[in-house]
């Protein structure tokens, strides 16, 4: 049962239209989604229904696995080498026959293998894929144990030169267990990095950093070493930056790692940002966005012309809410071009061109050559000199859309920014449609989320009083496996929009400070990036002492 035979029969049924068949299987291809994300995104089909359907088809049944604990009886049946090996969890026992999901319900030789080596009957049945690994992980990760015992053999002994070092076979286990751990905790950085007496492992989680079980100091050069010998970077060059890139297969999946090295007094600090495609739904529905902006930005993205920026500190998703812009308007009559440092996904139907500052390749000079090549929208990863801006702004003024970004603390903040960058105001206030200013916080994990009361001082601290709450409730995580005892899981905008209509356009012609600019946009209706995590913390999906770290 391969997704083409699953489509060809979801099409025989009524289910789904022959169209959609090749456009649904296009999609898998290009984003490596799993096939029910693919009908639930294309809006096809529910995730439910699907495996609804599957279980119908193979004459099971589907179960949802979302707060099962299996029992430790039920997980000593299933020892955790063949639960790795075939992604299998137990969920039920019932005297004869043991019941599995699989990560991937559509490898039913993995049922019969499972049966030759347990010696008693297996009966699959069909649970969301995201909900298995989940329980793999909770229940059946190997990755710490892995680690301490390649470690002990890497730590063992003579080994060697450094070049029969970076063959050597716990070497290259070793640095593929902490990707794959790494990759399986969600980070979207992993950071090696030395000091003087001790070697670091890093990564970065929802936002925040986690350290692994360090590894011995001497071998941080030999690790390093391997790490750039997969990226096709020099490993005898470590006196100046080099950046490259890896691609690895995890759990069935592509994923590209973005390296980048630093040499430092104690050795080369080397950071891989995680890349997962498939992890990342690029489109605006997926972003959270409140209505009003979502509604706004699906406006905006048809404009024939202006600029709209997105503003906010690195890592808080500007990139992402421009590839969701990209991904609307990426359609067959509209020629779009990006420049960005670096590439971060591959768009098809997009022509992206990466920067190469050293080559001169900057963004004003490759601006200038996009006006050459009739576009008709535009992309610039990031707005960095006046050069940049001014061209960025004459393309708007000129019958191109301009999408880019700025770092600013708000939505406001960017207009005074290309003023002080050289922008004469009466070309921003000619130009400019929109400022989008956002940050990311991290979500309240679902499974030990608790409510409480938060004292006065808290309150206050958010401009709140007790009268104004009045009954609402607040909640902070309290620490489970699910979230590995941080009390958070995953991550969500707040956002605030800037909308440049006439009142704020003569504001600008004035050289309106930012100040002045926020207090007119809130007086027109702009909620801003407080008011909007306020929102988050009243949902019970963020705590509040995520809206004071981040706004």
């Amino acid at each position: 049962m391969n997704h083409s035979f699953i489509l060809e029969s979801l099409a025989e049924q009524g289910l789904i239209s022959e169209d959609a068949v090749g456009e649904v299987a296009f999609e898998i291809s290009q984003t490596g989604l799993s096939l029910a994300k693919v009908l639930q995104k294309q809006n096809l089909m529910t995730e439910d229904q699907f495996h609804l359907t599957i279980a119908q088809m193979i004459g099971t049944e589907a179960v949802s696995l979302n707060g099962f604990v299996p029992p430790q009886e039920l997980l000593d049946m299933l020892p955790v080498g063949l639960a790795q090996l075939h992604r299998a969890v137990p969920v039920g026992w019932d005297g004869n026959s043991l019941q599995v999901a699989l990560d991937d319900p559509f490898h039913h030789q993995s049922v019969e293998d499972l049966r030759f080596a347990l010696g008693f009957d297996v009966h699959l049945v069909i649970a969301p894929v995201d909900e298995v690994a989940e329980l793999l992980r909770n229940h059946y990760s190997r990755g710490a144990d892995e680690l301490k015992a390649v470690l002990s053999q890497m730590d063992g002994g003579d080994m060697g030169s450094e070049t029969e070092v970076l063959n050597d076979a716990p070497i290259i286990k070793y640095v593929d267990l902490v990707m794959q751990q790494a990759i399986v905790d969600r980070a979207s950085d992993i950071h090696f990095e030395p000091f003087e007496h001790d070697f670091k492992i890093r990564y970065r989680v929802d936002g925040a950093l986690y350290e692994m079980a360090p590894p011995p100091r001497h071998l941080a050069s030999t690790i390093i070493s391997r790490v750039k010998v997969m990226a096709n970077l020099n490993i005898a060059e470590r006196r100046l930056p080099q950046d490259g890139r890896i691609q690895r297969e995890v759990n069935g999946r592509s994923v590209d790692m973005r390296v980048s090295t630093l040499p430092t007094q104690f050795g080369e600090s080397v950071v891989l940002r995680v890349l997962d495609r498939s992890s990342v739904n690029l489109s605006l529905e997926a972003l959270g966005l409140p209505q009003p902006i979502y509604n706004y930005l699906m406006r905006t993205v048809e404009l024939p012309n202006g600029i709209f920026i997105v503003t906010g500190p690195t890592g808080s998703g500007k990139t992402t809410t421009l590839y969701a812009c990209l991904e609307k308007i990426n359609t067959i009559d509209a020629k779009v071009l990006t420049a960005e440092d670096p590439v971060e996904f591959d768009i098809d139907g997009i022509i992206q061109v990466p920067i190469n500052e050293g080559m001169g390749l900057t963004f004003a000079r490759v601006l200038r050559a996009f006006l050459r090549q009739d576009p008709d929208r535009i992309m610039v990863g990031e707005t960095r000199d006046v050069e940049t801006a001014q061209i960025a702004i004459q393309a708007s003024l000129t019958g191109h859309l301009v999408l880019t970004t700025l770092h600013t603390n708000d939505a406001p903040g960017a207009v005074t920014r290309l003023i002080d960058m050289g922008v004469e105001p009466f070309m921003i206030s000619a130009a400019l449609e929109g400022v989008l200013g956002q940050r990311l916080i991290r979500k309240v994990c679902t499974h030990c989320r608790t409510a409480y009361e938060p004292t006065e001082a808290v309150l206050s601290q958010l401009g709140l009083s007790p009268h104004e709450i009045g009954d609402k409730q607040f909640y902070y995580g309290a620490g489970c496996v699910h979230c590995n005892s941080t009390g958070y899981r995953g991550r969500k905008g707040i956002y605030e929009l800037l909308d440049v209509t006439e009142p704020i356009r003569e504001l600008i012609n004035q050289r309106a400070p930012s100040l002045v600019l926020k207090q007119k946009a809130i007086e027109l209706g702009m909620t801003t990036l407080r008011d909007d995590g306020l929102r988050l913390i009243y949902d019970g999906e963020t705590s509040i002492e995520e809206i004071l770290k981040y706004t």
